[in-house]
């Protein structure tokens, strides 16, 4: 979608009006599976605090010892719209430094907005402040700490939540009816009293995962959709490195929207990977009218010494319970992608391995002081990544959105802003570097592999 197309369908949504609590994300049947507060822009202003702790939290029904934010894991949610204002003020009451990323926010990196090289240290508060440009696409976002050294760690003790910029496609009928689930996906490693186990070297050089996996907190919960209704599955893994390979038991997927926001026409699945960072937002059909069926994370091995999920784990129940009041079906559109122009620039990136626990980007481990890439405002460029080592690193760029090259040399009409780049194989993608100017950094988001050394800087100018 060009800049125009956006500005006139942000017009179009700007008079949304602000509603709480589970009215935003239950629809019909009973209360959303996600229960953290929503906190919801009014008059184009959102204005919150977030206080950053740890302390005992319930998951899924038991008690366990994380950080958190303002008392919830997964955190509040920000609802807002395009064009808004964000003003949020961040409390760090953790015993160590700490900051924020809005992931897959098109704005700018530089000062009070998505700096990562901003730090807050501990006891400490910061006010994040900046805009959200009108014509941003809607879709799912998140935030999370991007503290180097500390990013695994503090993500995977409980600090993730998510961000819904709505937009055009909330108000496509088919999508309006449905009833809408945010899926908050995240894994635990918990003793038996609640403290989470701190990884071993050899589980922090693959990615660390836990063997307890929750559903926007809850363990298995059910998801209802009735018969001849739609069900929205909105996914966001936040996990520091487990891959899911999503299905559901005699149900098709329909995507709808990637990372960066709706695509032209729904896609049809029967299963999905999602991987480390990554959105994804799905159209169930109701048409089995009765029974159960298991949301699944089906085996996928990841490459490595210790390779990923061997066996089929089961995330949630989806249920049916009773019957729409008309039959919906699957939206013929939902957005407008037009593929990026042909790029001037083409570069590469060489994804390796070093000695000492270290992970590379072109044989260099990150620095903050270095530029390693600059590139032109408005320029486009091919970027193609060649993995050598034997694991997948799913590498993730921000502040400007990707469209992948296909088979055919092709740019798929959706935008990311992660992108699995399988071991031993290689990717490309076409970036447009658009509206912002300053440093800002693309990475491997297992966050281990972020964490010794796998990110380097982007210049913009």
């Amino acid at each position: 979608m060009n800049r125009r197309e956006f500005v006139s369908r942000s017009l179009t949504v700007a008079g949304l009006a602000a509603v709480s609590g589970s009215e935003w994300f239950a629809g019909p049947l009973q209360a959303a599976v996600l229960k953290s507060p929503k906190y919801v822009s009014a008059n184009g202003m959102l204005n919150a605090t977030l206080t950053a702790k740890q302390s005992w939290v319930t998951l899924a029904g038991r008690r366990a010892y994380l950080y958190n934010y303002n008392g919830w894991v997964p955190g509040p949610v920000l609802v807002v719209n395009p064009g808004d204002t964000i003003q949020l003020r961040l409390n760090n009451n953790l015993a160590e430094d700490t900051n924020l990323h809005y992931h897959g926010f098109h704005v700018s990196s530089s000062g009070a907005a998505d700096n990562i090289f901003l730090t807050i240290p501990s006891g400490q508060n910061f006010t994040y402040s900046f805009g959200i440009p009108a014509w941003h696409r809607p879709g799912l976002f998140w935030y999370h700490p991007h503290c180097h050294g500390l990013v695994a760690e503090q993500v995977s003790m409980g600090l993730a939540a998510p961000i819904i910029v709505r937009g055009a496609m909330d108000l496509i009928p088919e999508i309006a009816a449905a009833r809408e689930e945010i899926l908050v996906l995240q894994d635990w490693d918990l003793d038996a009293n609640g403290y989470v186990i701190q990884p071993s070297p050899m589980e922090r050089m693959q990615g660390r995962e836990g063997a307890l996996i929750t559903v926007s907190g809850s363990l298995r919960p059910t998801l209802f959709i009735q018969q001849d209704g739609l069900l929205r599955l909105r996914v966001l893994n936040a996990c520091a490195s487990r891959y899911f390979l999503l299905n559901i038991q005699k149900h098709t997927m329909y995507l709808i929207a990637t990372d960066g926001g709706p695509i032209p026409t729904p896609v049809a699945y029967d299963k999905l990977l999602v991987l480390p960072g990554q959105r994804i937002d799905v159209l169930v059909k109701g048409n089995l009218g009765t029974g159960s069926y298991a949301l699944q994370a089906l085996p996928y091995n990841r490459g490595g010494m210790m390779g990923g999920d061997t066996s089929t784990q089961t995330l949630a129940e989806v249920t049916y319970q009773g019957r729409s009041a008309q039959i919906w079906n699957i939206p013929s559109q939902v957005g407008s992608v037009s593929p990026l122009p042909t790029p001037s620039m083409r570069r590469s990136f060489t994804l390796g391995q070093g000695r000492m626990m270290s992970f590379l980007i072109n044989g260099r481990t990150f620095d903050p002081n270095r530029i390693d890439t600059a590139v032109s405002l408005c320029g486009v460029e091919d970027w193609d990544y060649i993995n050598q080592t034997s694991m997948d690193h799913p590498m993730h760029l921000h502040v400007n959105p990707f469209q992948v090259i296909g088979p055919n040399g092709q740019p798929e009409l959706a935008w990311r802003d992660t992108v699995n780049v399988p071991g031993g194989g290689r990717v490309r993608f076409r970036v447009q570097f658009a509206d912002f100017v300053g440093k800002t950094v693309q990475h491997c988001h297992i966050l281990d592999h972020e964490d010794m050394g796998m990110m380097g800087t982007v210049n913009m100018a």
